[in-house]
């Protein structure tokens, strides 16, 4: 169930009468910084798993399947008789840290180890390219160690890990490079501050020489994760000169057929786009739109959500950032998602369209020629709640931006029913949502003389009882609308008259 913080952020998501605009896409940072925390010691077993010798093992760490191919055990080679006694003592503080141990033990023995204070010697082995079994097995378990709590993280980070994973990448062996990958991508994915210390490190460039044609799919895969986990920094974002960095390899990963690759690029996209409008423009300007709008048909549910999420970042942005993705096509896809067989798509949907619903008019007829209106009474008659509050949201934007005409083709599609249905929401902001919604669908009545009729209709339906019912709502802001819809459109002069005796 999503908590009451989430549902709070959630609101604030929309443009104009439904988003709070100084937060305009602050969203689920915080929430899923928690559920990541909540969800780390299962993370850990999982991600654990990050490297095999084998180039087709392209799973992400935290999306290892059973099934997949098993992974090789690798030990340490016997201790050159020359290796000190501090060496020799670090490399059997490794063995308990060993893949093997770690798949198999929910609690290794990490903070023992952090506590002896061996992470700095530890980082030290990286640089023994003489040996590269230890060389590997030492990155393995710093990896491992970095995937677990921030304290633990912060241990491998302020041993000095960093800069030696960096150097890595360069490795001419390519399960190590490939190892220090998905170390690197456990450290950013520790939080905005040690994904900023990675930046600052310059370690975008060194991360992206891999990516080319010839690269295996596995390592591109992990190559993709860190990517992610460096754009997904909220404060601060990724400075400029990173992102301008990362993008056009997010672009050529964004044409590869893998979908954890897709699934995982999508996500750094949207990350990059739920900032201002002019992070929005950067990618925008990449001609990058059309492509996700293409992965918006796909069947593969992950790649389908963070696509939506990044097409729904971009239109919370200008009327011209918004109209790029009308241009690539985006309105004809969203029937279907609205009536996707998930509810989350459904819900998203639903915020993607009410966001394009903010708009001029002329966007708001491109809604109606591509056919949205009887999917979107669709989503608030019949979809979960969830889903209900985002098409109020996209129905009070649209009755606020339309035209007197567009305004009646969508009471003409039904949308008054569920409309005064939803009144009965335990929501205030929902109802006086609503409220404002049917205010405006009053006042294109009173332009055409249907004022009448439009009364007849909502009593008719049930509402004009709902709506009296709210008169002893404990918001008073919601029983202060129910008044005053009442008293301008309901009540008889001799009902004013009685009130104003009442009010003498």
């Amino acid at each position: 169930m999503p908590t009451t913080n989430e549902k709070e952020e959630r609101r604030k998501s929309y443009k104009k009468k439904c988003k709070n605009t100084s937060e305009l896409r602050r969203r689920r940072v915080e929430v899923s910084m928690k559920i990541r925390k909540a969800k780390k010691a299962e993370q850990i077993l999982k991600q654990r798993n990050v490297t095999s010798f084998d180039e087709e093992d392209c799973l992400f760490p935290e999306q290892q399947k059973a099934g997949a191919a098993p992974i090789m055990p690798m030990t340490f080679v016997d201790t050159d008789p020359g290796t000190s006694t501090i060496d020799r003592n670090v490399e059997l503080e490794l063995k308990p840290l060993g893949r093997e141990m770690l798949l198999e033990e929910r609690n290794p023995p990490i903070d023992e180890v952090i506590e002896r204070g061996n992470i700095p010697l530890t980082v030290e082995l990286l640089a023994r390219d003489e040996n590269s079994t230890l060389q590997f097995e030492t990155a393995c378990a710093l990896s491992n160690i970095a995937s677990g709590s921030s304290e633990q993280t912060k241990a491998v980070v302020e041993g000095g890990a960093i800069p030696a994973f960096i150097a890595l990448l360069s490795s001419q062996h390519p399960q190590i490079s490939e190892q220090a990958v998905s170390a690197l991508g456990n450290i950013a994915d520790a939080g905005p501050l040690y994904g900023d210390s990675l930046i600052k490190c310059n370690v975008v460039p060194t991360l992206l020489s891999p990516v080319t044609p010839q690269t295996p799919v596995g390592f591109l895969c992990k190559i993709t994760w860190t990517l992610r986990n460096l754009c997904r920094n909220k404060n601060p974002h990724p400075p400029m000169e990173a992102v301008l960095q990362i993008l056009p390899a997010l672009i050529k990963l964004l044409h590869y057929d893998d979908k954890d690759m897709l699934s995982a690029t999508c996500w750094a996209m949207s990350y990059l786009t739920n900032g201002s409008n002019d992070c929005i423009d950067v990618v925008v300007n990449t001609g990058i739109v059309e492509r996700l709008v293409q992965l918006l048909a796909s069947e593969e549910l992950a790649i389908l959500t963070s696509a939506l999420r990044t097409i729904g970042n971009i239109v919370t942005g200008t009327d011209f950032q918004t109209q790029v993705a009308i241009n690539c096509g985006v309105l004809s896809v969203l029937p279907q998602l609205l009536r996707h067989r998930k509810q989350s798509i459904q819900k998203e949907a639903a915020w993607v369209l009410s966001n394009i619903a903010a708009g001029p008019s002329q966007q708001i007829q491109q809604m109606i020629n591509c056919g949205l209106l009887p999917p979107l009474v669709e989503v608030l008659s019949k979809g979960d709640l969830e889903a209900q509050k985002e098409a109020v949201c996209a129905v009070t934007n649209y009755t606020i931006g339309g035209t007197v005409e567009q305004v009646v083709q969508l009471v003409l599609c039904g949308v008054m029913a569920p409309l005064l249905n939803l009144l009965t929401c335990k929501d205030s902001k929902v109802t006086l949502a609503i409220f404002d919604a049917i205010s405006k669908i009053f006042m294109a009545a009173e332009e055409l003389g249907e004022v009448e009729k439009l009364c007849f209709l909502v009593e008719e339906l049930g509402g004009l009882e709902s709506i009296e019912a709210l008169q002893t709502h404990e918001n008073h802001m919601v029983y202060r609308a129910a008044l005053a819809l009442i008293k301008q459109y309901f009540s008889s002069e001799e009902d004013e008259d009685k009130d104003g005796v009442a009010g003498r």
